[in-house]
């Protein structure tokens, strides 16, 4: 029984629930109230019988002593006896005004034969009901009983329970009808944030452009529901741009293999174009099958080329527990000389210089992977201008970095340009061939390498060149392990 109650009760609604235990708590409270008032009533109200009873022996007492009975009547309902008292029994003075069952008054008037002070007792007599009985004594040997009704006592108690039982009933029934329309109030902005949920869990997720527009912002339902609509706003907002996230990302990532789709199928048809040109005998002449074979071993170089560059981005991205990278301690001056003196020698037409820098920037790196990306940045920089403009490369540190600048003053990279750059498979001049511009992978590589090493790759915003910036954390060197100062010309220039 007690265990479906129980079941019953939990499924209610919140506001119902916290009604109902208001409504218990408070009929609790009315109970502890209504017995304090009603106790502290009925001590009031024999505290005064008491004291009337006192006062009315005070005049039969004297009644007694002059006429040795109580002629006096007391008021209705009352009963008098006077009785004489030795050793140890009690007669009954005659004629005298007393209920037909006396045992009690003569109880009363023996007990005052052993005790000094008046004596009070409540006792229920027989066919007349409750009275307050109060023994006195008139003179040696004479002991005056009076004994007073406590019915009215008994039913101003009963009267003031029956009102206090409906007064407390009404308000208790007030206060679960109305607390439960202010509670359901209350409870609103709740029921709304409910409502939202379920708009959120009937909306499909799984398309690359959902969003999720719902907020709960019904005002009202004080601090606590403010704090809890804030939470729960901010949740909705947090889940909306992990939704614009993943569709970006799934749009990127579209795009990525739609790109590498379209960078590989150029090589593999160039492959497969050779591949059939041999099956003519005019392909197997020595001059021709050796032409063939170099643009196979060419193309399979590209394809090599591009799938190593995506397969370290891949595993960049993937950030696995064995990064790519082999860290160790080089000299940063080091790699900036012998990237240039490999520029030099690849890109005659494009003078290059070095900026006097500091003679030694032992950092922990890889140098292979920086020394891919200062060669990727020194090749752009050859492939995106026109022949005889200058390069320059500038070595600067700060007790926390080490930077890189590469620049060039070719023709720039357009506004609307600058913020993909670093966009897999994306080319400033969309005209440029392949061959000449490269698959769009160099600055996107050089970028997840540096990050790789906790810093950064940046384009400057200077106007009429073009900056690259390269960043370095620069940490402790172990000593003896660094790269050695050496001597170094302030300028290099080709």
């Amino acid at each position: 029984m007690i265990g479906r109650f129980w079941h019953a009760y939990r499924r209610l609604r919140l506001g119902t629930r916290l009604a109902l235990g208001l409504g218990a708590l408070s009929l609790v409270v009315f109970a502890v109230v209504g017995a304090t008032l009603t106790m502290y009533m009925r001590d009031y109200l024999n505290h005064q019988l008491r004291d009337q009873i006192k006062l009315v022996q005070v005049v039969q007492s004297k009644d007694a002593k002059a006429h040795g009975i109580v002629q006096r009547k007391p008021y209705y309902g009352w009963y008098t006896a006077v009785y004489d008292v030795s050793a140890g029994s009690a007669v009954l003075r005659k004629p005298a005004d007393v209920p037909p069952d006396t045992t009690a008054l003569t109880a009363l008037a023996r007990r005052m034969e052993d005790v000094d002070a008046d004596v009070t007792r409540t006792v229920r007599i027989d066919g007349e009901g409750t009275y307050l009985l109060r023994a006195c004594e008139v003179s040696p040997g004479v002991v005056l009983v009076s004994a007073a009704p406590t019915e009215d006592i008994d039913g101003t108690v009963r009267q003031l329970i029956t009102m206090q039982v409906v007064a407390f009933g009404l308000a208790l029934l007030a206060l679960v009808v109305f607390g439960r329309r202010m509670l359901k109030h209350g409870l609103k902005p709740l029921s709304d944030m409910a409502h939202t949920a379920h708009g959120i869990a009937s909306h499909d997720l799984t398309e690359s452009a959902s969003r999720l527009h719902l907020r709960a912002d019904a005002p009202g339902g004080g601090p606590e529901v403010e704090e809890l609509r804030t939470a729960f706003n901010t949740m909705l907002q947090h889940i909306d741009d992990s939704l614009a996230v993943r569709a970006e990302a799934e749009q990127r990532l579209r795009r990525f293999v739609a790109d590498a789709s379209h960078e590989l199928r150029t090589p593999l048809m160039s492959v497969r174009g050779y591949a059939d040109l041999f099956q003519y005998a005019a392909a197997n002449a020595p001059e021709e099958r050796d032409k063939h074979l170099a643009r196979l071993r060419a193309e399979a170089a590209r394809m090599g080329v591009l799938l190593d560059d995506l397969l370290l981005l891949a595993r960049l991205d993937a950030a696995e527990v064995e990064t790519p990278l082999r860290m160790e301690n080089a000299d940063l001056t080091e790699l900036v000389e012998q990237a240039a003196d490999a520029f030099r020698a690849g890109h005659p037409g494009h003078p290059l210089t070095v900026s006097p820098g500091p003679a030694a920037v032992p950092l922990r790196m890889d140098p292979h992977r920086i020394r891919q990306v200062l060669d990727n940045l020194l090749t752009n920089a050859a492939v995106h201008t026109p022949a005889g403009t200058a390069v320059y490369v500038e070595v600067a540190v700060s007790p926390d970095t080490a930077r890189v600048h590469v620049t060039d003053k070719g023709p720039g990279i357009p506004p609307g340009d600058r913020d993909s750059v670093f966009d897999r498979f994306y080319r400033v001049d969309k005209a440029r061939s392949r061959d000449r511009g490269g698959s769009g992978l160099g600055l996107s590589v050089a970028r997840s390498l540096v990050r790789a090493h906790g810093g950064s790759l940046e384009l400057g915003a200077r106007e009429g060149v073009t900056v690259f910036t390269v960043t370095l954390p620069r940490g402790p060197v172990p000593p003896g392990r660094g790269a050695p100062a050496r001597s170094r010309s302030n300028a290099v220039t080709q």
